[in-house]
């Protein structure tokens, strides 16, 4: 297991130089003056030269690529000078929420799809399953942001059992954080409903017409430990594969559902920076999101080889 590990580790270090480089280059091709806007209109061009030189943007872009990607390899995302702190310091101080929801509302979608998939499967072609299809098609009509609106019109307003908007930190009032973070995670988890679905019920209609569901039938076992321990074992690896590739559009969601919630999480900072040209935030959330699509499918990769074996031992 440790080499499996260590391979999918090696095979990511490409990916992230390349990564790096889009980044880098997309920031420096936005456009915009990050001395400028950092010191206002009203600042000469002398003093403007000056904070550029200290930012290092007066250097030629190999020499600034150099710079960054050294500072990266050593676990530096770099500095703002806007913010006037680390780049980790900011990026830490907003993740929380971020992270808080995203986790909560791939919870919240698991425990609702799956079932609802599995159901489908077992009554294929009857009204049940055309109606759970249905219900996992209507959810992706929804956007997360519109979402959102409905659930606060509803909840905030209507009932004023929710709150609207705002955040609360757990250790300062948990039961404020949990009130706080009911609403953003149910917004976020419309598209990964009908994703895990769709996929659940798919693979778990290719498992249970297989011989080996006919064999533990013909032996006897109750229905619901051939369905639920022998069928979606066997059936997990697809919906694995969907929900890690899924769960990055789950954090796009996030982002846009902070600003719908005004959420102080990674979306807020990486809005604000793209605006004030905060070069250095804006790639190192961006490397920090890349580095986390790349754990996430490590961790599919581990789940893979723990349910089926045969997995690891092909990949040596």
């Amino acid at each position: 297991m440790i080499k499996y590990i260590l391979k999918r580790l090696v095979s990511a270090v490409p990916v992230l130089i390349i990564v790096a480089l889009i980044v880098f280059f997309m920031t420096r091709l936005s456009g915009g003056d990050p001395a400028r806007v950092l010191l206002g209109g009203d600042a000469t061009d002398e003093q403007i030269s000056a904070v550029r030189s200290e930012m290092g943007l007066d250097h030629p872009l190999y020499e600034q690529l150099l710079v960054w990607g050294g500072h990266l390899v050593q676990g530096n995302l770099g500095y703002s000078y806007v913010m006037q702190q680390s780049v980790t310091e900011a990026i830490t101080s907003h993740f929380g929420p971020t992270i808080a929801i995203a986790l909560l509302g791939q919870i919240l979608a698991l425990l609702v799809a799956i079932p609802l998939g599995v159901q489908a499967a077992r009554r294929k072609g009857t009204w049940t399953d055309q109606g759970i299809m249905g219900f996992a098609t209507l959810t992706t009509a929804f956007p997360s942001f519109l979402v959102g609106l409905l659930l606060i019109a509803f909840f905030a307003v209507t009932l004023k059992v929710l709150p609207a908007s705002g955040w609360v930190e757990p250790t300062q009032n948990f039961a404020g954080f949990v009130s706080h973070l009911v609403l953003p995670a149910i917004a976020v988890t419309s598209l990964q409903i009908a994703v895990v679905t769709r996929m659940t019920r798919s693979s778990m209609v290719d498992v249970l017409t297989g011989d080996f569901i006919r064999t533990t039938r013909a032996k006897g076992l109750p229905e619901r430990k051939i369905i639920w321990k022998h069928g979606l074992k066997n059936a997990s690896i697809p919906v694995l594969t969907v929900v890690g590739q899924s769960f990055g559009a789950l954090i796009a969601g996030t982002v846009v559902v902070e600003t719908v919630f005004n959420i102080p999480g990674i979306g807020q900072l990486v809005a604000n920076s793209i605006l004030r040209r905060d070069y250095s935030v804006v790639q190192g959330v961006l490397m920090l999101t890349a580095l986390a699509f790349i754990i996430i499918n490590l961790v599919v990769d581990i789940f893979y080889a723990v349910i089926d074996p045969r997995i690891r031992e092909r990949s040596f």
